[in-house]
This record gives structure tokens, C-alpha cells and sequence, in this order.
């Protein structure tokens, strides 16, 4: 994190990346396609353990992607196709995360996400 790039991109505003300009695009699409064909209707009451579990969640997918500079599934194939430990690690790192995620998901009283 020393270096000159990741200096500058962790000191510039999150809005000044192109990345995250295409994920709020994203988001904000799936919106209007959501509502355009009358599929958009958002749950009236949502728990207070809901509200916590999606902003844990989102802050954590958030901080990561940050630190990552992108996707980490670019990671973990590159990584593997070029036989760098990294890839490797990622996806051992996966396998123990996934139940813990799941544990998570039922600590959380998410069982099973909302049908569309």
C-alpha cells in the first residue's frame, strides 16, 4: 500500500473511480428495469437484524473490493491459472469462509433469500 497508485486511489474519492461509478450504475439499472416492468415492490417492513446483517454485509463487500482494486475472483482464476500461491490461498480461503458466511446468514435470521 505503499506505492504511488494505491496511494493516490485510496486518497481520491470513491465517486473519482470508475469502478464504483459503474457498480452505483448497475444498481441504479436494475431499478429502473425493476420498475419499468412493474417488478419493484420493496418489503414494507424489514427487521432490524435484516438492516444490520445487508449493512455488515455491504460494508464488508465494500472495504474489500476497495483494498482489492476489483474483483477477487480475478484473483483467485489468475492466480491458479499461473500457479501463484495466492490463487491457492484465496480459494482455501473460500472454503472456510463459505460456512462461516452460512452461519453467519442463520445468526443473522436470514435463512433464505426473498423470492423475486
Amino acid at each position: 500500500w505503499s506505492g504511488q497508485f494505491q496511494q493516490a486511489a485510496l486518497a481520491a474519492p470513491v465517486l473519482a473511480d470508475v469502478t464504483t461509478v459503474m457498480d452505483f450504475g448497475i444498481i441504479l439499472g436494475a431499478l429502473l428495469g425493476a420498475g419499468l416492468a412493474g417488478r419493484f415492490a420493496p418489503a414494507r417492513r424489514v427487521s432490524l437484524r435484516i438492516i444490520a446483517a445487508s449493512l455488515l454485509g455491504g460494508l464488508l463487500l465494500g472495504y474489500g473490493a476497495r483494498i482489492a482494486f476489483g474483483c477477487n475472483i480475478a484473483a483467485y482464476f489468475g492466480g491458479i491459472a499461473s500457479m501463484s500461491l495466492h490463487g491457492w490461498l484465496w480459494g482455501a480461503a473460500a472454503l472456510v469462509g463459505t460456512p462461516v458466511g452460512v452461519w453467519l446468514r442463520r445468526r443473522f435470521g436470514v435463512e433464505h433469500a426473498p423470492s423475486c
